[in-house]
C-alpha cells in the first residue's frame, strides 16, 4: 500500500483528514497522533514496512501495549483506541489509494460509542448570522458555504469539490447534486435561505473571485483557485468565535446538528439517512439516541409523576 519512508506522509494526511474532515477536536487529534507515532516507532523498531502490516502484526502490537504502561500495562480504552486508529490510518490509505485495506475485517477491542455532539438550533443561526461579517465577495462567498453546510448536511469535501453542473438547475428545482463517497451520488433539496444565499454568491461574488480564470468549482478562494477543506475549515471556526459559541464547531459538527434537527422536527430516519448519503440506516440510528436523550429530559422535566421525591 505504501513504503516505511512515507510513514510519517501517511499519518501526517490521515491526521488532516481527521481533523478536517472528521471534524475531530485538537485533543482527539493530539491523541491519535501520539498512538500513531508510538505504533510507528514500533514498527522502525521491528523492521516492519507499512505494506507489510497485517492481522498479526497488529496482534503483536496489542499484546506489547497490554505489557507495557507504568504499572505493567496500559488501560484496555487506551488500548482499543490506538487500535480503532490504526484502522481507521488503513482504512483512509485504502480509500485514497483503492487498494485492499489489510486491516478491513480486524476486529479491534470495543469502545463505548460516543453520541454525536449537535449544535443547538441558536447557536446555528448565530454561526449563519456571522458569516455575514463584511460587505465583499468574501463575505457573500462564506455565507453561502455556512448556509449550503446546513442545508444539506453534505460532508465538508462534498461541498469544496462541488462544481456549477450540480448547482445548474437550483432555481428551478431548489434541489443540488452531492458526489459522495464511492463516487455515488444523491440529489438533496435546499430551502429558501440557502437558495437566496448561493445564487447571489454565484452572481455577484463569484466572478469577482474568478479574476477571469476558468475553474468549474463552486467555491472559490482568494485567487480563484478551488477552496480546500482546511480553508473551509478556518472559515467556519472563525465565524463561530464571532458568533462566542462556546462549543467546537467543526464541519461535522454542522452535519450533525443538520441530521439531529431533523429528527427532532419528526423526519422520517430513512430519509434522514438518503439526504446524509448513508449506505447503511444503522449509521444512521446513531442520531436517534441525542434525541431519545432530549425526549428523556423532557418527559423527566414535564411530566407529573416522572419525578422521584
Amino acid at each position: 500500500m505504501v513504503t516505511s519512508s512515507s510513514t510519517a506522509g501517511a499519518v501526517s494526511e490521515y491526521l488532516s483528514y481527521a481533523a478536517i474532515e472528521r471534524g475531530l477536536s485538537k485533543n482527539t487529534i493530539a491523541s491519535y497522533k501520539r498512538d500513531l507515532e508510538k505504533f510507528s516507532l514500533y514498527l522502525g523498531e521491528n523492521g516492519i514496512d507499512l505494506k507489510s502490516v497485517d492481522h498479526s502484526v497488529i496482534d503483536d502490537y496489542l499484546a506489547s501495549l497490554r505489557g507495557s504502561g507504568a504499572r505493567g500495562r496500559n488501560s484496555e480504552s487506551s488500548n482499543s483506541r490506538a487500535i480503532v486508529t490504526i484502522r481507521n490510518l488503513f482504512k483512509f490509505l485504502s480509500m485514497n489509494s483503492r487498494e485492499p485495506n489489510p486491516l478491513y475485517s480486524y476486529a479491534p477491542p470495543k469502545i463505548p460509542k460516543r453520541l454525536p455532539k449537535a449544535l443547538k438550533l441558536e447557536e446555528i443561526l448565530a454561526l449563519l448570522e456571522a458569516s455575514k461579517f463584511g460587505d465583499d465577495a468574501l463575505a457573500l462567498r462564506n455565507n453561502a458555504l455556512l448556509e449550503i453546510l446546513y442545508a444539506t448536511g453534505a460532508r465538508i469535501s462534498e461541498i469544496v469539490n462541488l462544481e456549477l453542473p450540480s448547482v445548474a438547475q437550483i432555481s428551478e428545482n431548489f434541489t443540488i447534486k452531492l458526489l459522495g463517497k464511492g463516487g455515488s451520488e444523491r440529489v438533496v433539496p435546499i430551502g429558501n435561505f440557502a437558495r437566496t444565499s448561493l445564487e447571489r454568491y454565484l452572481t455577484s461574488s463569484r466572478p469577482e473571485l474568478l479574476k477571469g480564470k476558468k475553474n468549474d468549482h463552486v467555491f472559490l478562494n482568494s485567487r480563484g483557485g478551488t477552496l480546500s477543506r482546511q480553508s473551509a475549515w478556518e472559515i467556519i471556526a472563525a465565524c463561530a468565535e464571532r458568533a462566542k459559541i462556546e462549543s467546537h464547531v467543526t464541519p461535522h459538527a454542522i452535519r450533525h446538528s443538520f441530521a439531529t434537527h431533523l429528527l427532532d422536527g419528526g423526519a422520517d430516519i430513512r430519509v434522514v439517512q438518503e439526504l446524509l448519503g448513508h449506505a447503511s440506516v444503522t449509521t444512521t440510528q446513531i442520531y436517534t439516541l441525542v434525541t431519545i436523550d432530549k425526549l428523556r429530559e423532557s418527559y423527566a422535566s414535564s411530566h407529573p409523576r416522572a419525578k422521584q421525591k
